[in-house]
């Protein structure tokens, strides 16, 4: 799918003569932000997406007011916003229910066609990779382990303010010691992912398979993807088309 934006800077240096000629001819040279690491999304993302979340919605929050809160988020529901103002009984049962939908999750556990593709690319550019996922550290040690995939930092749902907070992503670029506008977020979820990278300052790349995200009810959204694909493995050319991947 075509990008969306791209954030390279243009400049006009001054004209440069030919002395075989007495015309001049203007150059034009593309500069490219520099990219020192890529963060990734991880269920949907680095993962084939397999937990139902509109039957977890459902489940924890009840068909009418699922549907109420739909209706004024189109760009998607914010579960653990909303348990986090419940009563502590109201929030553990809550989470119980969320628990078993992710352990089945985890049961079906299959890596995204071109993951470990790109993850290669990556390593061979020495560009840094990490990891933030709404999901629990469980979760992601089995990813770590299934797959033999290294992610550092790798963000579960026990740091706090997770996504679309850009409080993990700031927290990466401190660790990897480089800043926000050298990294480019990578995810299936404008309201998490995107949100997220963009409050960070931050490129966001929107990985959007079945084209979901091109319906009129995204039309208004506020944050907007500087990239978009339909598969992890557009992002090499992406990557190489508008970035200074040089270590």
């Amino acid at each position: 799918m075509p990008l969306l934006i791209s954030r390279a800077l243009v400049f006009f240096p001054p004209r440069a003569f030919s002395s075989m000629a007495t015309s001049s001819t203007p150059v034009t040279v593309t500069s490219k932000s520099r990219l020192r690491g890529v963060v990734f999304d991880m269920d949907g993302t680095l993962t084939v997406p397999v937990i139902d979340f509109q039957a977890m919605y459902k489940a924890v929050l009840g068909e009418d007011r699922y549907f109420s809160i739909k209706s004024k988020s189109p760009s998607g529901i914010d579960i653990l916003h909303h348990i986090e103002s419940w009563s502590p009984d109201k929030q553990q049962k809550a989470y119980e229910i969320i628990a078993d939908f992710e352990r089945v999750g985890l049961d079906h556990l299959q890596i995204m066609p071109g993951a470990s593709e790109l993850c290669g690319f990556l390593n061979s550019r020495n560009i840094r990779r990490g990891l933030i996922t709404r999901n629990v550290k469980e979760a992601v040690d089995l990813f770590h382990q299934r797959f033999g995939m290294t992610f550092f930092p790798a963000l579960s749902r026990e740091f706090r303010p997770y996504k679309p907070d850009p409080a993990p992503l700031l927290h990466i670029c401190t660790t990897w010691e480089v800043q926000p506008n050298e990294v480019m977020m990578v995810g299936d979820s404008l309201k998490d992912d995107v949100a997220c990278g963009k409050r960070a300052g931050a490129f966001t790349c929107l990985l959007d398979e079945s084209g979901r995200y091109d319906a009129p009810e995204y039309a208004a959204i506020e944050l907007k993807p500087d990239y978009k694909v339909s598969s992890l493995a557009q992002v090499y050319s992406l990557l190489e088309a508008n970035f200074d991947l040089t270590a």
